[in-house]
Protein backbone atom coordinates (compact mmCIF):
# COMPACT_ATOMS: atom_id res chain seq x y z
CA UNK A 1 0.00 0.00 0.00
CA UNK A 2 3.00 2.32 0.32
CA UNK A 3 6.76 2.57 0.51
CA UNK A 4 7.21 1.72 4.17
CA UNK A 5 7.12 5.28 5.59
CA UNK A 6 3.35 5.65 5.59
CA UNK A 7 3.12 7.09 2.09
CA UNK A 8 0.00 6.04 0.16
CA UNK A 9 0.54 5.86 -3.59
CA UNK A 10 -2.05 6.36 -6.33
CA UNK A 11 -0.92 4.74 -9.57
CA UNK A 12 -2.15 5.51 -13.09
CA UNK A 13 -1.97 2.60 -15.54
CA UNK A 14 -2.37 3.74 -19.15
CA UNK A 15 -1.57 3.03 -22.77
CA UNK A 16 -1.38 5.31 -25.81
CA UNK A 17 -3.28 8.31 -24.40
CA UNK A 18 -1.20 11.38 -23.66
CA UNK A 19 -3.22 14.19 -22.04
CA UNK A 20 -5.26 12.60 -19.24
CA UNK A 21 -2.75 10.42 -17.30
CA UNK A 22 -0.21 13.18 -16.76
CA UNK A 23 -2.86 15.75 -15.91
CA UNK A 24 -4.41 13.37 -13.37
CA UNK A 25 -1.09 12.73 -11.63
CA UNK A 26 -0.35 16.46 -11.60
CA UNK A 27 -3.80 17.32 -10.21
CA UNK A 28 -3.60 14.80 -7.35
CA UNK A 29 -0.11 15.93 -6.37
CA UNK A 30 -1.16 19.57 -6.54
CA UNK A 31 -3.58 18.89 -3.67
CA UNK A 32 -0.51 18.49 -1.43
CA UNK A 33 -2.22 15.91 0.75
CA UNK A 34 -0.16 14.51 3.60
CA UNK A 35 0.92 10.95 2.93
CA UNK A 36 -0.55 10.70 -0.59
CA UNK A 37 1.35 10.84 -3.89
CA UNK A 38 0.34 9.99 -7.44
CA UNK A 39 2.61 8.51 -10.11
CA UNK A 40 2.55 6.36 -13.21
CA UNK A 41 2.40 2.63 -12.41
CA UNK A 42 5.59 0.63 -12.85
CA UNK A 43 5.19 -3.16 -13.00
CA UNK A 44 7.42 -6.04 -14.03
CA UNK A 45 7.16 -9.69 -13.06
CA UNK A 46 4.33 -10.10 -10.56
CA UNK A 47 5.00 -12.32 -7.58
CA UNK A 48 1.97 -14.39 -6.57
CA UNK A 49 0.13 -12.91 -3.62
CA UNK A 50 2.70 -10.18 -2.97
CA UNK A 51 1.05 -6.95 -1.76
CA UNK A 52 0.77 -4.24 -4.38
CA UNK A 53 2.68 -1.01 -3.59
CA UNK A 54 -0.26 1.13 -4.72
CA UNK A 55 -3.22 1.97 -2.49
CA UNK A 56 -5.24 2.94 -5.57
CA UNK A 57 -4.77 2.26 -9.29
CA UNK A 58 -6.67 4.12 -11.99
CA UNK A 59 -6.86 1.60 -14.85
CA UNK A 60 -6.98 2.98 -18.37
CA UNK A 61 -5.62 0.09 -20.44
CA UNK A 62 -6.08 -3.42 -19.01
CA UNK A 63 -8.91 -4.13 -21.49
CA UNK A 64 -6.21 -4.23 -24.17
CA UNK A 65 -3.53 -6.17 -22.27
CA UNK A 66 -4.28 -9.42 -20.38
CA UNK A 67 -1.06 -9.13 -18.33
CA UNK A 68 -2.29 -5.87 -16.82
CA UNK A 69 -5.71 -7.34 -16.09
CA UNK A 70 -4.17 -10.29 -14.22
CA UNK A 71 -1.87 -7.90 -12.34
CA UNK A 72 -4.84 -5.79 -11.23
CA UNK A 73 -6.83 -8.78 -10.01
CA UNK A 74 -3.87 -9.84 -7.90
CA UNK A 75 -3.59 -6.28 -6.57
CA UNK A 76 -7.28 -6.21 -5.56
CA UNK A 77 -6.77 -9.37 -3.50
CA UNK A 78 -4.15 -7.55 -1.42
CA UNK A 79 -6.40 -4.56 -0.80
CA UNK A 80 -5.61 -2.18 -3.65
CA UNK A 81 -8.60 -0.16 -4.81
CA UNK A 82 -8.81 -0.36 -8.61
CA UNK A 83 -10.87 2.03 -10.73
CA UNK A 84 -12.65 0.14 -12.32
CA UNK A 85 -13.02 -3.21 -10.58
CA UNK A 86 -11.16 -5.69 -12.84
CA UNK A 87 -13.23 -8.70 -11.77
CA UNK A 88 -16.49 -7.19 -12.99
CA UNK A 89 -14.93 -5.60 -16.06
CA UNK A 90 -13.64 -9.06 -17.08
CA UNK A 91 -17.16 -10.48 -17.04
CA UNK A 92 -19.16 -7.59 -18.50
CA UNK A 93 -20.36 -7.32 -22.09
CA UNK A 94 -22.64 -4.95 -23.97
CA UNK A 95 -25.41 -7.42 -24.74
CA UNK A 96 -25.74 -8.20 -21.02
CA UNK A 97 -25.78 -4.47 -20.31
CA UNK A 98 -28.70 -3.94 -22.67
CA UNK A 99 -30.64 -6.75 -21.01
CA UNK A 100 -29.90 -5.28 -17.58
CA UNK A 101 -30.94 -1.80 -18.69
CA UNK A 102 -34.29 -3.11 -19.86
CA UNK A 103 -34.86 -4.74 -16.46
CA UNK A 104 -34.01 -1.43 -14.78
CA UNK A 105 -36.58 0.44 -16.86
CA UNK A 106 -34.04 2.21 -19.08
CA UNK A 107 -35.08 2.17 -22.75
CA UNK A 108 -32.74 0.46 -25.23
CA UNK A 109 -33.07 -0.12 -29.00
CA UNK A 110 -34.32 -3.51 -30.26
CA UNK A 111 -31.29 -5.81 -30.20
CA UNK A 112 -30.47 -9.39 -31.23
CA UNK A 113 -27.26 -11.29 -30.39
CA UNK A 114 -25.83 -13.20 -33.36
CA UNK A 115 -23.52 -16.23 -33.58
CA UNK A 116 -20.01 -15.78 -34.97
CA UNK A 117 -19.84 -15.59 -38.75
CA UNK A 118 -16.62 -17.65 -38.59
CA UNK A 119 -15.86 -20.11 -35.80
CA UNK A 120 -13.35 -18.87 -33.21
CA UNK A 121 -9.85 -20.38 -33.55
CA UNK A 122 -9.58 -24.07 -32.62
CA UNK A 123 -13.36 -24.48 -32.40
CA UNK A 124 -14.54 -27.47 -34.44
CA UNK A 125 -17.89 -27.58 -36.21
CA UNK A 126 -18.96 -30.39 -33.88
CA UNK A 127 -18.61 -27.97 -30.95
CA UNK A 128 -21.47 -25.83 -32.23
CA UNK A 129 -24.10 -28.49 -32.87
CA UNK A 130 -26.46 -26.64 -30.53
CA UNK A 131 -26.60 -23.66 -32.88
CA UNK A 132 -29.71 -23.29 -35.01
CA UNK A 133 -28.92 -23.57 -38.71
CA UNK A 134 -29.90 -21.80 -40.79
CA UNK A 135 -30.77 -18.87 -38.58
CA UNK A 136 -34.24 -17.38 -38.79
CA UNK A 137 -32.99 -14.28 -40.57
CA UNK A 138 -36.49 -13.17 -41.51
CA UNK A 139 -37.56 -13.26 -37.88
CA UNK A 140 -34.41 -11.37 -36.79
CA UNK A 141 -34.88 -8.65 -39.41
CA UNK A 142 -38.60 -8.33 -38.67
CA UNK A 143 -37.82 -7.78 -35.00
CA UNK A 144 -34.93 -5.33 -35.30
CA UNK A 145 -35.95 -3.62 -38.57
CA UNK A 146 -33.72 -1.50 -40.79
CA UNK A 147 -31.78 0.74 -40.68
CA UNK A 148 -29.67 -0.90 -38.00
CA UNK A 149 -26.18 -1.15 -36.58
CA UNK A 150 -24.15 -4.35 -36.67
CA UNK A 151 -21.61 -4.11 -33.87
CA UNK A 152 -19.52 -6.32 -31.54
CA UNK A 153 -21.17 -7.50 -28.34
CA UNK A 154 -17.97 -6.59 -26.51
CA UNK A 155 -16.11 -3.82 -28.28
CA UNK A 156 -15.33 -0.12 -28.26
CA UNK A 157 -13.95 2.82 -30.16
CA UNK A 158 -16.45 2.27 -33.00
CA UNK A 159 -14.29 -0.59 -34.29
CA UNK A 160 -16.09 -3.13 -36.52
CA UNK A 161 -19.34 -1.15 -36.40
CA UNK A 162 -21.47 -1.16 -39.57
CA UNK A 163 -24.55 0.89 -40.44
CA UNK A 164 -26.82 -1.22 -42.64
CA UNK A 165 -29.97 -0.17 -44.51
CA UNK A 166 -31.20 -3.53 -45.77
CA UNK A 167 -30.57 -7.26 -45.87
CA UNK A 168 -27.96 -7.06 -48.65
CA UNK A 169 -25.91 -4.49 -46.73
CA UNK A 170 -26.27 -6.57 -43.57
CA UNK A 171 -24.88 -9.74 -45.13
CA UNK A 172 -22.04 -7.83 -46.80
CA UNK A 173 -21.09 -6.41 -43.40
CA UNK A 174 -21.62 -9.69 -41.53
CA UNK A 175 -19.18 -11.37 -43.91
CA UNK A 176 -16.50 -8.96 -42.68
CA UNK A 177 -16.90 -9.69 -38.97
CA UNK A 178 -14.52 -12.66 -38.86
CA UNK A 179 -14.94 -14.57 -35.58
CA UNK A 180 -16.39 -11.65 -33.61
CA UNK A 181 -19.63 -12.14 -31.72
CA UNK A 182 -21.95 -9.45 -33.07
CA UNK A 183 -25.26 -7.77 -32.29
CA UNK A 184 -27.81 -6.32 -34.67
CA UNK A 185 -29.42 -3.25 -33.13
CA UNK A 186 -32.09 -0.90 -34.44
CA UNK A 187 -30.74 2.51 -35.38
CA UNK A 188 -32.27 5.47 -33.57
CA UNK A 189 -32.92 8.48 -35.80
CA UNK A 190 -32.18 10.83 -32.94
CA UNK A 191 -32.89 14.52 -32.43
CA UNK A 192 -30.61 14.89 -29.39
CA UNK A 193 -27.60 12.79 -28.42
CA UNK A 194 -25.52 12.86 -25.24
CA UNK A 195 -22.34 11.37 -23.90
CA UNK A 196 -22.02 11.54 -20.11
CA UNK A 197 -19.08 11.10 -17.80
CA UNK A 198 -20.17 9.29 -14.62
CA UNK A 199 -17.65 9.30 -11.75
CA UNK A 200 -17.97 7.59 -8.38
CA UNK A 201 -21.55 6.62 -9.19
CA UNK A 202 -22.47 10.13 -8.02
CA UNK A 203 -21.08 12.84 -10.30
CA UNK A 204 -22.39 13.27 -13.85
CA UNK A 205 -21.24 15.58 -16.63
CA UNK A 206 -23.61 15.67 -19.59
CA UNK A 207 -22.01 16.55 -22.94
CA UNK A 208 -23.73 17.16 -26.25
CA UNK A 209 -22.36 14.65 -28.76
CA UNK A 210 -23.04 13.77 -32.39
CA UNK A 211 -21.72 10.40 -33.63
CA UNK A 212 -22.64 11.40 -37.20
CA UNK A 213 -19.86 13.99 -37.25
CA UNK A 214 -16.19 13.27 -38.01
CA UNK A 215 -14.54 11.68 -34.98
CA UNK A 216 -12.50 14.75 -34.05
CA UNK A 217 -15.56 17.03 -33.87
CA UNK A 218 -18.22 14.79 -32.32
CA UNK A 219 -18.33 16.68 -29.02
CA UNK A 220 -20.70 19.58 -29.66
CA UNK A 221 -19.14 22.59 -27.96
CA UNK A 222 -21.75 25.14 -29.03
CA UNK A 223 -24.48 26.01 -26.47
CA UNK A 224 -27.62 23.85 -26.77
CA UNK A 225 -31.25 24.22 -25.68
CA UNK A 226 -33.19 21.11 -24.62
CA UNK A 227 -36.79 20.28 -23.66
CA UNK A 228 -37.61 20.78 -19.99
CA UNK A 229 -36.73 17.80 -17.84
CA UNK A 230 -34.62 16.02 -20.48
CA UNK A 231 -31.24 16.57 -18.81
CA UNK A 232 -32.63 15.43 -15.46
CA UNK A 233 -33.77 12.19 -17.09
CA UNK A 234 -30.33 11.74 -18.68
CA UNK A 235 -28.72 12.15 -15.27
CA UNK A 236 -31.12 9.72 -13.60
CA UNK A 237 -30.68 6.96 -16.19
CA UNK A 238 -26.89 7.39 -16.32
CA UNK A 239 -26.65 6.96 -12.55
CA UNK A 240 -29.06 4.02 -12.58
CA UNK A 241 -26.93 2.15 -15.12
CA UNK A 242 -23.55 2.83 -13.53
CA UNK A 243 -24.74 1.98 -10.02
CA UNK A 244 -26.23 -1.31 -11.20
CA UNK A 245 -23.03 -2.19 -13.08
CA UNK A 246 -20.75 -1.06 -10.26
CA UNK A 247 -18.55 1.19 -12.40
CA UNK A 248 -16.84 4.12 -10.68
CA UNK A 249 -15.72 5.61 -13.99
CA UNK A 250 -17.76 5.23 -17.15
CA UNK A 251 -19.22 7.11 -20.08
CA UNK A 252 -22.85 6.61 -21.04
CA UNK A 253 -24.39 7.55 -24.39
CA UNK A 254 -28.06 8.33 -24.99
CA UNK A 255 -30.07 9.06 -28.13
CA UNK A 256 -33.44 10.81 -28.02
CA UNK A 257 -36.22 10.11 -30.52
CA UNK A 258 -39.85 11.21 -30.17
CA UNK A 259 -39.22 12.07 -26.53
CA UNK A 260 -37.86 8.61 -25.67
CA UNK A 261 -34.37 8.44 -24.15
CA UNK A 262 -32.52 5.36 -25.43
CA UNK A 263 -29.32 4.10 -23.77
CA UNK A 264 -26.97 3.37 -26.68
CA UNK A 265 -23.57 2.63 -25.17
CA UNK A 266 -22.68 2.36 -21.50
CA UNK A 267 -19.77 -0.06 -21.21
CA UNK A 268 -16.87 2.40 -21.39
CA UNK A 269 -14.90 1.92 -18.15
CA UNK A 270 -11.87 3.62 -19.77
CA UNK A 271 -13.76 6.42 -21.51
CA UNK A 272 -12.28 8.93 -23.91
CA UNK A 273 -10.91 11.76 -21.77
CA UNK A 274 -8.58 13.37 -24.28
CA UNK A 275 -8.26 17.12 -23.87
CA UNK A 276 -8.42 17.76 -27.61
CA UNK A 277 -11.61 15.77 -28.20
CA UNK A 278 -13.74 16.54 -25.13
CA UNK A 279 -12.74 20.21 -24.90
CA UNK A 280 -10.97 22.16 -22.17
CA UNK A 281 -13.96 22.56 -19.85
CA UNK A 282 -14.93 18.89 -19.80
CA UNK A 283 -11.28 17.86 -19.60
CA UNK A 284 -10.72 19.99 -16.50
CA UNK A 285 -13.89 18.53 -14.96
CA UNK A 286 -12.97 14.88 -15.55
CA UNK A 287 -9.39 15.33 -14.31
CA UNK A 288 -10.51 17.05 -11.11
CA UNK A 289 -13.40 14.66 -10.41
CA UNK A 290 -11.38 11.48 -10.97
CA UNK A 291 -8.55 12.92 -8.85
CA UNK A 292 -10.96 13.46 -5.95
CA UNK A 293 -12.40 9.95 -6.38
CA UNK A 294 -8.91 8.39 -6.33
CA UNK A 295 -8.04 10.26 -3.14
CA UNK A 296 -11.33 9.13 -1.58
CA UNK A 297 -10.51 5.52 -2.51
CA UNK A 298 -7.20 5.72 -0.61
CA UNK A 299 -9.17 5.56 2.63
CA UNK A 300 -10.62 2.18 1.57
CA UNK A 301 -7.28 0.62 0.66
CA UNK A 302 -6.19 -2.42 2.64
CA UNK A 303 -9.71 -3.80 2.98
CA UNK A 304 -10.23 -6.56 0.37
CA UNK A 305 -13.58 -6.65 -1.37
CA UNK A 306 -16.11 -8.73 0.50
CA UNK A 307 -17.36 -10.44 -2.64
CA UNK A 308 -15.76 -11.06 -6.02
CA UNK A 309 -18.75 -12.74 -7.60
CA UNK A 310 -20.92 -10.81 -10.04
CA UNK A 311 -24.12 -10.94 -7.98
CA UNK A 312 -22.71 -8.34 -5.61
CA UNK A 313 -22.71 -5.76 -8.40
CA UNK A 314 -26.22 -6.41 -9.64
CA UNK A 315 -28.31 -5.42 -6.63
CA UNK A 316 -31.04 -2.83 -6.77
CA UNK A 317 -29.85 0.42 -8.29
CA UNK A 318 -30.18 3.60 -6.26
CA UNK A 319 -31.64 6.52 -8.11
CA UNK A 320 -30.67 9.44 -5.88
CA UNK A 321 -27.47 11.27 -6.64
CA UNK A 322 -25.76 14.61 -6.78
CA UNK A 323 -26.90 17.15 -9.29
CA UNK A 324 -25.36 16.63 -12.71
CA UNK A 325 -23.00 19.15 -14.21
CA UNK A 326 -24.59 20.07 -17.52
CA UNK A 327 -22.96 21.42 -20.62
Amino acid sequence: MGNGDGLKKIGVLFGMENTFPGALVERINSMELDGIRAEFVTVGGVELGKPCPYAVIVDRVSHDMPFYRAYLKNAVLSGTQVINNPFWWSADDKFFNYALAEKLGVAVPRTVLLPHKELPPEIHAKSVRNLEFPLDWCGIFDHVKFPAFLKPHDGGGWRDVFYVNNEAEFFAAYDQTRDLCMMLQAAVDFKEYFRCFVVGQEEVRIMAYDPRRPHESRYVLEPQVYPKGLLARVEKDALTLCRALGYDLNSVEFAVKDGVLYAIDFMNPAPDTDRYSVGEESFAWIVDTVAKLAVKKVKLAGEPLKEFRWAGFLGGAKTAGKKAVKK
